[in-house]
């Protein structure tokens, strides 16, 4: 394994352990805490998936970065695209209306669940699944 691949394997595994914890751990976990109302866990969501969501970023330039050298086997660079292209149907299709709808709840207004949030969760396990499939796959090449 050279430099490259070590950087790429290190920083995909460290994000998926961040989309696991972040994702699947603390935010719903987050609305079972005493005296956590809707409004306040979804403050403290906003902020903690910004924060997510800004790493992420960072994180899908430093493995994209390290897989677009030559040589590197087309199917881990199939596998970088699906992570990138997840993370982007987040953050430019489902996190706008998710915003906005939360801007409404922190407004006052009584709403329904989200199926926004069900897309977020969906795009997340996809995610998920194509980091550890990278990981493992970038441990073998």
């Amino acid at each position: 394994m050279n430099a490259t691949s070590a950087v790429a394997t290190a920083v995909t595994f460290v994000w998926l352990g961040m989309v696991l914890a972040i994702s699947f751990l603390e935010a719903p976990l987050k609305f079972r805490a005493p005296g956590v109302t809707i409004p306040i866990g979804l403050g403290i969501g906003r902020l903690v998936f910004r924060a997510l969501n800004a790493v992420e970023s960072v994180f899908a330039v430093v493995v994209i970065a390290a897989v677009a050298v030559p040589g590197a086997p087309a199917w881990i660079i199939g596998l970088t695209a699906a992570v990138a292209v997840f993370l982007l149907a987040q953050l430019a299709a489902v996190r706008p209306s998710l915003n906005r709808r939360s801007d409404r709840v922190l407004a006052g207004e009584d709403l329904p669940r989200s199926r926004g949030h069900l897309w977020y969760v969906a795009l997340e396990l996809l995610k998920a699944a194509a980091l550890l499939a990278l990981g493992i796959g970038l441990l073998t090449v």
